[in-house]
């Protein structure tokens, strides 16, 4: 599947890069998906970092975070969804790939900038699809983006059944 860097989606596609980094700035505190060893779902809190181009995940030394991404790669980070019930500013998801970051010279530069609690690991996203679900008037619209595709939207509206329920 081909990915991108958050430089070619924000040039690929420029207002839908603000929005979503817009709203990954309302908080610090997001959710992290990882893949176990037994390949069931792991979530767990992080923050994120958008800097020289990139989107970055940094976390402390072999937690199980970074221990699932160096075994297994794929991840999606999902901006926290705060007290926001009316979804007013949407819900935004990120995923892809997560590639360790061990050359000295680009840590130094992440340190010099951010100043994280050391030892950390420190990863660099490989982005494969952006979401954004927003509510808009009656209907519920869902943008995705993936690279060397345009966004695709789709809107739904009015209720959606409950199986089971009349």
């Amino acid at each position: 599947m081909t990915s991108s860097s958050w430089e070619e989606f924000r040039s690929a596609e420029p207002d839908f890069a603000e929005t979503v980094r817009a709203r990954f700035g309302q908080y610090r505190h997001h959710v992290l998906a990882t893949l176990r060893k037994d390949g069931s779902p792991r979530v767990t809190g992080l923050e994120v970092d958008f800097r020289f181009g990139e989107l970055w995940l940094g976390m402390m030394p072999n937690s199980r975070k970074a221990l699932d991404l160096r075994r297994d790669p794929r991840f999606a980070v999902h901006a926290n969804p705060g007290p926001d019930a009316d979804m007013t500013d949407g819900d935004v998801r990120v995923s892809g790939r997560a590639v360790e970051v061990t050359d000295p010279d680009v840590l130094a530069r992440f340190v010099e900038e951010v100043n994280p609690p050391q030892p950390f690991h420190l990863f660099r996203t490989r982005i494969q699809e952006v979401v954004r679900v927003s509510v808009q008037g009656e209907e519920l619209a869902v943008r995705t983006w993936r690279p060397g595709k345009p966004v695709r939207v789709i809107r739904l509206r009015g209720e959606a059944e409950v199986p089971g329920e009349s």
